[in-house]
């Protein structure tokens, strides 16, 4: 039976076992036939498991459908089935016996209410034979083989793009390789600024208009800050504002940055205690926020602010596009009501982090976007889609780069009389990391396809962060531990990537975050 056959059959079993987890559950949180809030809390592990459990069904429909297209376009080679193969089974396997939501947290079946009884009827032969014969030794050692041959490829394997596109990967891949990989290490080292050459040079490239309509001078941003600034400006901005700033978004002129976390609220937003007080023809903001990227250097702040003192929760929020000047080390934050200090950071270095203070800072009132007072949140809510899958595309890059950091080591490094890729457990790190890049890679495309077409796609974009994340760090580790006591050495590429890769599985959503959030459309019917 062919591999996208055979893939296809096995998605069939685990499709109805993910609604039967999902009914488990479901019967587990609701009262009176209605979802309770504090059950879910009290379940929390079951409902959270639910969304790895999706992501993993998500994340095997986007491998037979990997196989399906690139099988039916010539494109299906020894390295493409293999990295197919290997994930399948791998991916299989943990459905069935564990998955790993973290170190120390492995998922079973069983946290469903799901026993072995309940669970046969979907261990197909499909699913019995991708896992016996999926991830074994000789297909890791085949995967290795031709990685180890690959001379330097940058993807281990077809990606499945088109030419257009993979026309614009290469040009983003000549140009990090030229500008940007030489550099990271001492930018991290230092912790000095990317200079603005580079961001110039990604200017001219389109970078930070690839996510903007053509009639605002955009091509369609690679930099969240301004993918989140234009969104929320297409979605909820006035004609006004969408024609004055959205062209210098995208040309980079503009360089924005998300003031939305405060000390105490974390993923909280509920509890935003930052007032905007309007006073005539301005408003005036208090209060205090933290984990602000780049907020030196940017020209425009997308604000979230409590507008209305007597609504709690999201009612009373709004968003505001709040111009400031660029500031510099010395004198950060040069505008009347507003100061703040830097957040020294493990990585994720280049653009530094920030608390900020405002005490009157002064705005005029036509820059709360749209106009209107009390839609902040539900503005925020319609970028996270956007900033989940360009967050997940950055997690495949992390994750990418500890491949070829490993994978160079292994290859020159010698112990014992031999190459370190010669050794099987060394090769098996390689191997897996090639194949779950992959994975996360697949099921990234697929959530921008969906974007890209008008779909709702937030249950894609979460489980594409989710997994993304989580693989990057993986990588990262596994990149590490092959390069031994050097890869501790802050003089070593990998110790960055390892620094950069943490973060991931917290920003734009922490992982539990984000697992609530799948885990409630799930139980909500979310298809």
């Amino acid at each position: 039976m062919k591999l996208d056959d055979l893939a296809g059959e096995a998605l069939a079993s685990v499709e109805p076992l993910l609604s039967q987890a999902v009914a488990s559950v479901r019967a587990r949180v609701s009262e009176s036939g209605k979802l309770n809030a504090a059950l879910i809390e009290r379940e929390q592990r079951a409902a959270h498991g639910l969304a790895w459990l999706a992501t993993y069904v998500e994340a095997i429909r986007e491998l037979a459908s990997y196989a399906a297209r690139l099988a039916g376009e010539g494109r299906f080679g020894e390295t493409e089935r293999l990295l197919t193969l290997i994930g399948l089974g791998e991916y299989l396997a943990q459905i069935f016996g564990g998955i790993p939501m973290s170190q120390g947290e492995i998922l079973r079946l069983a946290d469903f209410g799901l026993n072995e009884t309940a669970i046969a009827p979907y261990r197909s032969s499909a699913v019995v034979q991708l896992i016996e014969n999926g991830n074994n030794p000789e297909n890791r050692a085949s995967l290795a083989a031709l990685i180890e041959r690959a001379d330097n490829a940058a993807t281990i394997g077809d990606p499945g793009l088109d030419e257009t596109f993979e026309a614009i990967r290469a040009e983003m891949r000549r140009f990090a390789d030229a500008e940007v990989i030489p550099h990271a290490q001492d930018w991290h080292r230092t912790n000095s600024y990317i200079p603005m050459e580079v961001i110039e040079g990604l200017s001219a490239m389109g970078v930070f208009g690839l996510t903007i309509p053509e009639e605002y001078g955009g091509i369609g941003s690679l930099g969240t800050r301004s993918e989140i600034a234009a969104e929320l400006i297409l979605v909820g901005g006035t004609n006004a504002q969408k024609q004055e700033l959205l062209p210098k978004i995208a040309s980079g002129e503009i360089l924005p940055t998300a003031v939305f976390t405060e000390p105490n609220t974390g993923s909280d937003l509920a509890s935003l205690r930052t007032r905007a007080i309007r006073d005539g023809d301005v408003y005036r903001i208090n209060g205090a926020k933290t984990w602000i990227t780049h907020p030196v250097r940017a020209d425009l702040m997308t604000l979230l602010a409590r507008t209305n003192a007597n609504e709690s929760g999201y009612k009373g929020l709004s968003m505001f596009l709040a111009r400031k000047p660029r500031g510099s080390d010395s004198e950060p934050f040069p505008a009347k009501g507003m100061s703040g200090g830097e957040i020294e950071v493990l990585g994720y270095r280049g653009m530094k982090e920030y608390e900020i203070a405002f005490d009157g800072f002064e705005i005029p009132a036509d820059a709360l976007l749209g106009g209107v007072e009390g839609q902040g949140f539900k503005q925020l809510m319609a970028t996270f889609e956007s900033a989940r899958i360009q967050t997940a595309a950055r997690a495949v890059g992390v994750a990418q780069s500890a491949l070829e950091l490993g994978l160079r080591y292994a290859r020159e490094r010698a112990q014992f009389g031999k190459k370190l890729i010669a050794f099987p457990r060394v090769a098996d790190k390689i191997a897996m990391m090639a194949v779950e890049i992959h994975i996360a890679r697949q099921i990234t495309y697929f959530a921008g396809r969906a974007k890209d077409e008008g779909r709702r796609c937030d249950l894609e974009a979460g489980m594409a962060k989710l997994l993304a994340a989580r693989v990057a760090w993986a990588a990262a580790d596994n990149a590490l531990q092959i390069h031994g006591g050097n890869g501790f050495a802050l003089e070593y590429p990998i110790s960055r990537v390892l620094c950069d890769a943490r973060i991931l599985n917290i920003f734009e959503g922490a992982a539990e975050i984000q697992a609530q959030v799948i885990a409630r459309r799930l139980l909500e019917g979310g298809n």
